[in-house]
Parts: structure tokens; sequence; C-alpha cells
């Protein structure tokens, strides 16, 4: 009963996925026209993010990174919730931990939180604490971009095997989920590094939210009613029998 409800949920939350893509598309849209093609900091972003795609292709993959991210990554949102944490593993050819309770963001949490771009953060933040003004500032979104590629490109990779966080979850309501996550974590690279705030893209979500929700639910209206038409009368034939 309860993965039927977690199918059913996805489902009902593949409408949402699509919302949010089309107000991603018109958050970029929305960024204003200036005289450079792309600001110095969309620069230094996409340049990390790039060079991790070519690393990606061209060089020896460093499968023990990702594994022990994805680990730590279960661990660390496992602590969040108040489990115990044993058994951390972590090799070349995979990875395990042992918690003393999981939930759906603690199985889910390496496939949407990238964990190294977090770390990246926090230490240009700790060190924003003690040094300003910060040297090398388009360094940081570099990392950021680079280690953003990175969680991506694992990401999609391991979603592709059969795993079994998903499989636990059910795949639909899992791949949702996921996405969802990352689409939220694109829209706050595009806030922080555009003239684009945050109320443009929350606004653009709310409308595409309530349209394509609506058009759904009409659809469905007229679908149901055409069934219904179509249905009854064969259904009157079977039932009420000409008299004889």
């Amino acid at each position: 009963m309860l993965r039927l409800l977690r199918f059913l949920i996805g489902v009902a939350l593949l409408p949402l996925c699509m919302a949010i893509s089309q107000a991603l598309l018109d958050t970029l849209r929305s960024i204003p026209d200036t005289s450079t093609l792309l600001s110095p900091e969309t620069r230094a972003l996409l340049s990390g993010y790039f060079l991790w795609l070519g690393m990606w292709f061209f060089m020896p993959q460093p499968v023990r990174v990702y594994v022990a991210a994805h680990e730590l990554t279960h661990a660390l949102w496992g602590l969040l919730f108040g489990a115990r944490v044993r058994n951390v593993r972590i090799t070349s050819e995979g990875g395990s931990v042992r918690l003393s309770k999981a939930n759906m963001l603690i199985t889910l949490a390496p496939y949407f939180f990238p964990l190294y771009t977090v770390l990246v953060i926090l230490l240009r933040f700790l060190l924003g604490l003690f040094l300003q003004p910060l040297p090398l500032p388009f360094l940081w979104l570099f990392l950021v971009g680079l280690t953003w590629s990175f969680h991506i490109t694992f990401t999609v990779q391991s979603l592709l095997l059969n795993q079994p966080d998903i499989q636990e979850y059910g795949q639909i309501f899992s791949y949702t989920i996921i996405y969802l996550f990352n689409l939220a974590g694109v829209g706050l690279w595009i806030v922080c590094t555009t003239p684009v705030n945050f109320s443009v893209f929350s606004s653009a979500v709310l409308l595409h939210t309530v349209d394509v929700y609506v058009s759904v639910y009409d659809t469905v209206t007229l679908r149901s009613k055409d069934f219904y038409n179509t249905l009854l009368p064969a259904l009157k034939k079977l039932i009420i029998r000409p008299a004889a």
C-alpha cells in the first residue's frame, strides 16, 4: 500500500517537474542584456563546470572520491535526523554505511545534495569571516562549478544503474524528488550568479505550477467525460436487454 502511495505521489509530482523546468527557462530569459555575453561570475562558474566535463570524458574517473561523497552524505543526513552512524566503508568498487534509522531524505540525499560543492561554499564563508576582501573571488565560483559538475555527472551515471536507494522508494517517486531538488539547486546558482533575484524565480515557479496543474485538471476532466459518455451507452446495452 505504501509503495502504491509513493507511486501516486511521484506521478502527481511530474507536472511540478515540468513547471519548475519552465520556470528556470523563464528565469534565464529574464537575465538583463548587458554589453558582455556572460558576467564574470557566470564565466567562472561555467569554466569549472565544463572543465570537469572534459575531465569526465577524457580522464580516469575518481570513483573512490564519489563513493566517499555518497556514503558521507548518507551519514551527514543521518546525523541531521538523529541517527547513529556506524561502519562507513569506502572502496573503488562501492561503499556502505550503517545507520540506526533512515528516511526518504537520508536515502536519496546523495543524489541531490552536492557535498563537495557545499564544502567549498562553507570554506569560502569561513575564510570570509577572517579575510576581507576575500582573495581570488572568482576561484570560489570556479570550484563551485567544478564540484557541482562532478555531482551531476556521477549522479546521472549512478541513476542509470540499479541502485538499491532508488528501488527502496520506487523509481517514479525517487526520480521526481531527485529532479526537483536538483532543479532547486540550479535555481539557486542562477540567483547567486546573475542579476536575477529570488522573487523573479519564485514568481515564475508559482505561475507555471498553477498553469500546469490547471491544464492537467482540465485534460483529466475532459478525458473522463469523454470516457463516461462512451462507456455509459455500452453499459446500458449490456445491462438493459430489449423486451422479447
